[in-house]
């Protein structure tokens, strides 16, 4: 028997430290799903694991590419699940690990499958969202899937800013002419794995203080440099992402640098509160706070494994 051991969460609740426990327990790898930390040209404000982090255990994908790459979720789903089965030619137990719900579903079910849709569609598109904005990309959305706007709109509204993820529905339910929520939750890949899942939390109070310590020490650091050099390139889907997004708009004077670390603060807390909302949707996830004993819950996962 092969075991995915997955740690979920929101951001800066501890995951990464609990995964190096977990590979050093199980003489094991960790592959990342966190969605930014893939890129290396972000650093400081994705939290990417430290030097010390990087060298107590074997870890993939971290900073293992460019964000002038157009990297999908399907793309990282066919890397990683090949890397998975690599890991677990030499070894029973793989630690995944992330924040980046979709990407973590791809992993444990299996990435949707659609049609093919002719590449004329996707440039008319985006000819549209050049000239008319993200504003003519989210009114089709509701007007070709209305029920997948709605649920964006509640569970993860950061999408329907993002331009790259929006004009993929569109081109979806012009070129098949049906919903693209209609190609979601259809019978996925077959795993070779079984997936054990951890979550960690806090009381939202000690969650949102993690939150704002872990934004002033990224300050600290240096992200305003981080994000003063990434700057020309600031239209890239990548970094449409809080710490940098905030301070794009600190740098062409539309808000000051106090308030842009508040922003800052505020919608990570935002972000943490719909990863928590995503991840709770799983009644396979057995939950843990933060502060439990790392033995407790290595014996927790133990109890779980299939002699």
């Amino acid at each position: 028997m092969k075991y995915l051991i997955t740690i979920i969460g929101p951001t800066a609740i501890g995951k990464t430290a609990l995964s190096i426990h977990f590979a050093q327990h199980f003489k094991c790898d960790i592959v990342s799903c966190d969605s930014r930390q893939f890129f290396k040209e972000m650093t400081i404000g994705t939290a990417v694991p430290n030097e010390k982090e990087l060298t107590a255990a074997n870890h993939h994908f971290i900073q293992n590419k460019s964000i002038l790459e157009n990297y999908t979720v399907g793309d990282y789903e066919k890397e990683a699940i090949a890397k998975i089965e690599e890991l677990f030619q030499t070894n029973d137990y793989v630690v995944l690990v992330g924040g980046s719900g979709l990407y973590v579903n791809a992993i444990l079910k299996g990435f949707d499958s659609f049609p093919e849709i002719d590449g004329a569609v996707r440039t008319a598109i985006n000819d549209k969202y050049e000239k008319l904005g993200i504003g003519y990309l989210q009114e089709q959305l509701k007007i070709l899937d209305p029920n997948y706007f709605e649920i964006l709109s509640k569970e993860n509204p950061q999408t329907l800013m993002n331009p790259q993820r929006m004009m993929r529905f569109i081109e979806v339910c012009i070129g098949s002419q049906k919903p693209y929520s209609s190609f979601l939750n259809q019978k996925k890949n077959q795993r070779s794995f079984t997936p054990l899942l951890i979550g960690l939390e806090a009381e939202r109070s000690v969650m949102y203080n993690r939150i704002n310590q872990r934004v002033d020490i990224m300050m600290n650091e240096g992200l305003l440099n981080e994000a003063k050099t990434l700057f020309p390139k600031k239209d890239l889907n990548a970094l449409q992402t809080v710490g940098y997004r905030e301070l794009f708009q600190y740098f062409v004077k539309e808000i000051t640098l106090d308030f842009a670390v508040e922003e800052i603060k505020k919608n990570t807390r935002r972000f943490a509160k719909r990863q928590l909302t995503w991840f709770k949707r799983d009644e396979n996830t057995k939950w843990f706070d933060f502060e439990t004993p790392v033995p407790v819950i290595i014996s927790y996962i133990t109890s779980q494994m299939k002699e």
